[in-house]
């Protein structure tokens, strides 16, 4: 049986269930040793922020030179090695070196990121020399530039004057004409822009290529071979190809080209027009082609 109790003794109650804490409690309980160093850092830049307060407020100048001096020392800090170590050109065989430096605009030591690779682009496809340019900037500091020059077709010229052209008829240099090996010499207005069809006619036949000193152009309309004889032969307008063959096949059956000849003309389609080099030559001779290649007629 139970004891009875006492009398003036009080039964004590039964201790209250434990209070489950909270889903918030334990997440912080869990996070206090991670926020800890945390809450030190921000004291700490609290404290620089009150102290930096202070002094703005008592010197605005020191102020501003302090958030100056900050920030280039963080910019420094950031973009420490970002200069210019190598300026690398690949494809650059004829065009002058200081044109090259002056387009580009940049050596080693320059910051890398003020340096513009498409201006720089622009600037290098603006030297006659370079038809492509391509330039890369990179991180490490090297710029690196890959340049598609022109190639030299003819020595062209005009009014006295000489000048290296390309294929096109571009001028890419007027000096230094010796140093690109032997090239065609074309002669006459027009004759940079349309000379290079003419001059691959000629390759196909090369006994009148190898006899053959100039193509000159005459009004701008036609031309004239000029050969190593001295001799000029006329071709007609818009039917060179044909004229051209028409002189190889001569040239074969007789030796034409090997003779002293002032004029050659192969502007009729039905006849063949010879001026004999020697002055006192009265009449120029006449004979109906003999050699007349197959073909729409010259």
């Amino acid at each position: 049986m139970p004891r009875k109790l006492q009398a003036g003794i009080r039964a004590r109650p039964a201790p209250p269930e434990p209070v489950r804490p909270s889903a918030l409690r334990l997440w912080l309980r869990r996070k206090r040793p991670m926020l800890r160093p945390a809450a030190k850092v921000g004291a700490v830049i609290a404290l620089c922020g009150v102290a930096a307060l202070g002094v703005a407020q008592l010197d605005p100048a020191s102020r501003f030179s302090a958030a100056v001096e900050g920030a280039t020392a963080r910019l420094g800090e950031r973009v420490s090695g970002l200069v210019v170590s190598e300026v690398k050109v690949e494809g650059a065989r004829n065009t002058p070196a200081a044109q090259l430096r002056q387009a580009l605009s940049v050596r080693a030591g320059d910051p890398v990121l003020g340096f513009s690779p498409d201006k720089a682009r622009e600037r290098l496809e603006a030297i006659p020399w370079i038809e492509e340019a391509e330039v890369q900037r990179h991180l490490s500091g090297l710029v690196l530039v890959k340049v598609k020059e022109r190639q030299p077709f003819a020595i062209w010229q005009n009014n006295g004057r000489f000048a290296i052209v390309d294929r096109e008829g571009r001028t890419v240099a007027t000096d230094r004409l010796d140093a690109f090996g032997p090239l065609p010499l074309i002669v006459g207005a027009g004759a940079e822009k349309s000379a290079a069809p003419l001059y691959d006619l000629l390759g196909d036949a090369p006994d009148v290529k190898a006899r053959t000193q100039a193509l000159v152009r005459i009004g701008e309309r036609r031309w004239n071979l000029r050969l190593h004889s001295g001799t000029d032969v006329l071709l007609p307008e818009g039917h060179e190809e044909v004229a051209i063959q028409r002189l190889a096949e001569l040239q074969r059956q007789s030796q034409l080209l090997d003779r002293p000849m002032q004029t050659v003309d192969l502007r009729l389609p039905d006849r063949l027009v010879l001026r004999p080099a020697a002055s006192s030559a009265a009449e120029p001779a006449a004979t109906p082609t003999s050699a007349r290649p197959r073909g729409r007629n010259g």
